[in-house]
This record gives structure tokens, C-alpha cells and sequence, in this order.
């Protein structure tokens, strides 16, 4: 993946974990468990966004660069094919989340 884009996802896992350290501290404190339940689908719905960066880079750098050399070392050993295959196995694994 690319800096600027492994910077970026970066970032945004850093406040996604501050996330998950103000739901470890709305459980401690006794906060309303609607009030802990609206974090949590705020928590999820930032770690699905980030799965979509991370799905939109495999893409474009492994499968549609696939060969370019732009791929990540793991990729360079598949097909395309195979590349595709994985990354279905992956959007249905994302998908039943």
C-alpha cells in the first residue's frame, strides 16, 4: 500500500482506537447502555470504512497493477485470478459482519 494511503488509514485507526478507549470508559463509568450501544455502531461503521480503503487499495494496486510492480510481495506470487478469488472470499467474510 502507498504512505500516504497507509498514513491516512493510519490516522484514522488512531481515532478509532480513542473510540474504543471512551467505550472502555462509558463501561466503567456505568454510562446508559443506549448511549454505549450508539458508540459502538459509531466504533463499527468507522472499521468498515477503513475496510473499504484497505479493499479499494488491494485493488487497485495488487489486482488492477498486478504485474506493474506496484503489488505487494504477497500478490506478485498469485494470478490474477487467484487475486480475485481472494478478494470475494474477503468481501464475504466483510459482509457478514
Amino acid at each position: 500500500m502507498k504512505s500516504e494511503n497507509t498514513k491516512a488509514i493510519d490516522r484514522r485507526l488512531a481515532r478509532i482506537e480513542g473510540q474504543v478507549r471512551g467505550l472502555r470508559r462509558m463501561l466503567e463509568e456505568d454510562a446508559y447502555c443506549c448511549d454505549i450501544l450508539t458508540q459502538i455502531s459509531a466504533v463499527t461503521s468507522a472499521l468498515q470504512q477503513v475496510a473499504g480503503q484497505v479493499a479499494a487499495q488491494h485493488v487497485k494496486h495488487c489486482i488492477v497493477g498486478h504485474g506493474s510492480g506496484s503489488e505487494h510481495d504477497a500478490a506478485k506470487r498469485m494470478t490474477q485470478d487467484e487475486l480475485v478469488d481472494e478478494l470475494t472470499e474477503v468481501f464475504g467474510r466483510l459482509m457478514k459482519a
